[in-house]
């Protein structure tokens, strides 16, 4: 009996999180048909080291003059004292400037830890295996799955990625960037950010739902525009949510299952803002 639960267990945990990835498949546009080239080199090589940082001019030996006089000694510098008489107190010694943190240090990018070949042991040691779990998270329909877990207790850093071998942790499926996590996704996408704004990222305006039961509607396809191809061949979904005030007619205008573009003035009409971003492969 325990076999067959163990196994049943299993056999859930398997449909969840193919359920899962179905649905992120739905909310992620289709893949993208060719890498970005890579950004063309700054004209003109760095100067060298030897230009950028020149070697002191010697200065020029001048003629020795007869001396007719000896010079007067020169005056040592009185001593720095305070109002009392007593010796003033020697002047702090400057600080070293203190080191800056790692620019682009919450942001996921489809290589390195988070391309497609990357794996859970990849991330402890990129991460520190202190700031890595392994757990369940939520899936579709209130369901659980199993996924890595970047800083599970700090929920501004909280990132979860599922694999498509979970048996050996290996394999990118979906990043995905929900609840208060500041983590950035590629080409600067951010939760918060609002329909305007990711249209313009875009550069056209692009198809999404219709809202649904709670308020949220997802991209179905970003028409061929900027955010349908993403370097290192990953591509990216967005689920929005409606502002919490606004009209309720407003609402009702865009729920159900029509398809509306992002310029639409009846979408807009409710200010969704990013809740939610799945990168996936």
């Amino acid at each position: 009996m325990k076999k067959r639960a163990a196994s049943q267990r299993a056999a859930n945990q398997s449909a969840a999180r193919m359920g899962l990835a179905a649905a992120a498949l739905l909310m992620l546009p289709e893949f993208a048909a060719a890498q970005f080239p890579p950004p063309p080199p700054p004209a003109g090589s760095a100067p060298a080291v030897r230009d950028r940082w020149p070697e002191t001019q010697r200065p020029q030996a001048e003629p020795i003059q007869p001396q007719t006089q000896k010079p007067a000694p020169a005056r040592r510098p009185q001593a720095q004292t305070n109002p009392d008489g007593s010796p003033a107190a020697k002047p702090a010694p400057k600080q070293a400037a203190q080191p800056r943190p790692p620019a682009g240090a919450n942001v996921v990018a489809c290589t390195g830890v988070f391309a497609k070949d990357s794996t859970h042991l990849k991330i402890a040691i990129k991460y520190d295996s202190r700031n890595v779990a392994y757990g369940p998270v939520d899936g579709p329909d209130g369901s659980k799955i199993s996924a890595t877990i970047l800083f599970p207790n700090d929920p501004k850093r909280r990132l979860e990625v599922l694999w498509n071998n979970e048996g050996s942790r290996a394999d990118t499926s979906v990043i995905a960037i929900n609840g208060r996590s500041q983590w950035v996704a590629p080409k600067g996408l951010k939760l918060g950010t609002p329909l305007a704004a990711l249209e313009k990222s875009n550069g056209k305006p692009f198809k999404l739902t219709g809202l649904a039961a709670d308020g949220t509607a997802s991209v179905v396809s970003w028409d061929g525009g900027g955010l349908s191809s993403l370097p290192g061949g990953c591509k990216v979904g967005m689920r929005l949510a409606a502002d919490a005030k606004a009209p309720e007619d407003a609402r009702k205008a865009v729920a159900g299952g029509k398809e509306f573009l992002s310029s639409d003035a009846a979408i807009r009409a409710v200010r969704p803002t990013v809740v939610e971003i799945l990168i996936g492969y």
